[in-house]
């Protein structure tokens, strides 16, 4: 299997959505995406893009990606922090994932990143063995915090109160 590994373009954004949801599918989260093409497009090739990618093509079109953005840690630096590794479900298990992830940590380390930092759920048994094999650590002390869009404005809107 010829397999291409390459910095993302704007015109492969459309195959990065449909992997995006595929994830979202496996993680059994298909509802969570709200993410559009427009909203990649800005984010990731407007005024200041705050995402960068890879992609994994071959003769079929694009396989999988590896999504990633620049992070600070105030204790240790510059953090690449890889968001989102995908491969199609059709080309698991033949080394693209891989691939992809060390793309992203030879730019990690290219940038100077003091950190490469991302997550995996506790039940992604394939993934946590993967990650482990790469000698990662998977620390099970920090408990992840975020807040949605709504939540965000309903906690600001208590805050002006």
């Amino acid at each position: 299997m010829n397999i291409t590994i390459r910095e993302g373009k704007e015109e492969d954004l459309p195959q990065t959505l449909a992997l995006i949801q595929e994830l979202a599918e496996y993680e059994k989260a298909p509802q969570e995406v709200t993410n559009s093409l427009d909203m990649m497009r800005e984010d990731g090739f407007g005024k200041n893009p705050i995402f960068k990618f890879f992609v994994a093509e071959n003769e079929v079109g694009i396989i999988g990606i590896a999504i990633y953005f620049t992070a600070y840690s105030t204790w240790k630096g510059k953090t690449i922090y890889l968001e989102d590794l995908v491969v199609t479900e059709k080309y698991r298990r033949f080394g693209i994932g891989k691939k992809l992830f060390d793309a992203v940590a030879r730019k990690a380390e290219k940038l100077g990143a003091k950190r490469f930092a991302w997550q995996v759920l506790e039940w992604n048994e394939p993934a946590i063995k993967f990650y482990q094999k790469a000698k990662a650590n998977l620390d099970p002390e920090w408990i992840n915090c975020r807040m949605n869009d709504k939540e965000l404005h309903e906690y600001n809107w208590k805050q002006r109160v």
